[in-house]
């Protein structure tokens, strides 16, 4: 064999991802995965991307991506579907009773999608997996996309490695069962765009037609306009911080229609669904959001203050508390909250910054890269 043949990569390896559009953060976390591969091992990597539910699993589970919207704006209902299995015991409870029922299309899943590794961002689909994967000896990694309220599902010991956020989450992980050589605590991964800064804010601002003497507040709900961002809106317009408003409606058509007819008392940009929410948040001074992990791991990378005015109670809970100790923002359930800590960071722009500094010092940019590096080492790629 010539030398040059020597220096040739194998064949490419095969990763399957696990997860489904139950929420967007397990899409958004595996595509950010599958970039940074790409962006770390240019060509030598082959990823993807199964959602399980929709794809194997039997009905009424193949619609779970149609249940979740309507099941996750009803607090008292996800409150009691989230607690309700959060332990060991009847976690492992339930995903025995479950495991009959869609072991078939479980197999079928390993069948169907020869892979050197198995990764999954999704708490459902872990007990099962492994269970179908006794024999098998592709490895099995589990990335955690809760930031600290993780639900027990989460975690199988049979997982060869598991991946979690942070310091709450690894302490969950250990409380669960899961060994501590086992486990790795690298952060949420997140699309690499969001660590890059704009090359010039003002003219970015400028171009959008944003007011560059004002602070910018930048209102998102969620892809869906998820929560009662309409209120928070217009308890905003109704105070006149000397601010620009600018919010993100996402898919919800209907609630940037309901907005355009605001008579807005302070310079206001409405738009829906958008792909440049990295530029959105590099040239805005503070966010309003639901405690979300991604957007608020998005927002740490972006340096943004945040007002959090939304949950999943259970799932979420711990966000608020974890943003709240680290000093980077606020918990505003009620629209005058919302507008009271605003209000002190329109007019106190050193408070304002200091909440920003806390937000940047809990970013974890390279997690995504960090999960790639480990994912190349799983199957036998050195960096």
């Amino acid at each position: 064999m010539s030398e040059q043949g020597l220096d040739e990569p194998g064949p490419k390896k095969r990763i399957l991802f696990l997860f489904s559009d139950t929420g967007g953060g397990h899409r958004s976390a595996t595509e950010a995965m599958i970039e940074a591969l790409e962006l770390e091992f240019p060509g030598r990597f082959e990823p993807r991307m199964v959602d399980f539910f929709r794809e194997y699993y039997p009905s009424p589970l193949r619609f779970a991506p149609e249940i979740y919207p309507p099941i996750s704006r009803v607090p008292q209902a996800w409150r009691f579907t989230f607690r309700a299995f959060d332990s060991k015991g009847r976690a492992r409870a339930v995903t025995q009773i479950s495991y009959p029922y869609v072991r078939r299309g479980a197999k079928r899943l390993v069948r169907e999608n020869p892979a050197d590794l198995i990764v999954s961002v999704h708490p459902l689909v872990n007990a099962h997996l492994v269970r179908a994967m006794r024999h098998s000896p592709i490895p099995y990694l589990t990335v955690v996309t809760d930031l600290v309220s993780t639900h027990a599902l989460w975690y199988d010991r049979r997982a060869d490695l598991v991946v979690v956020p942070t310091e709450e989450a690894r302490d969950k992980a250990v409380e669960y069962g899961i060994a501590e050589g086992n486990l790795r605590v690298i952060g949420l991964p997140v699309a690499d765009r969001f660590s890059k800064s704009l090359d010039d804010r003002k003219a970015w601002r400028e171009r959008m037609g944003w007011r560059v003497d004002l602070p910018v507040i930048l209102l998102v709900g969620g892809g869906d306009g998820m929560g009662p961002l309409k209120r928070v809106a217009k308890a905003v317009n109704e105070a006149r911080l000397k601010a620009t408003l600018v919010v993100i409606c996402g898919r919800n058509a209907e609630l940037k229609a309901d907005l355009e007819k605001v008579d807005w008392k302070l310079p206001v940009h409405l738009y829906g669904f958008t792909t440049e929410m990295p530029q959105f948040m590099a040239a805005s001074d503070m966010l309003v959001t639901k405690a979300g992990p991604g957007t608020i791991s998005e927002a740490f990378i972006s340096g943004l203050p945040l007002v959090l005015y939304a949950r999943l109670p259970g799932q979420e809970d711990g966000n608020v508390s974890y943003v709240e100790k680290l000093r980077a923002g606020v918990w505003a359930p009620r629209p005058r909250e919302v507008v009271d800590a605003l209000r002190r960071w329109v007019d106190d722009p050193a408070a304002r910054q200091r909440a920003a500094e806390a937000s940047r010092r809990a970013a974890k940019p390279d997690a995504a890269r960090q999960i790639a590096r480990l994912i190349a080492d799983q199957v036998g790629i050195e960096s």
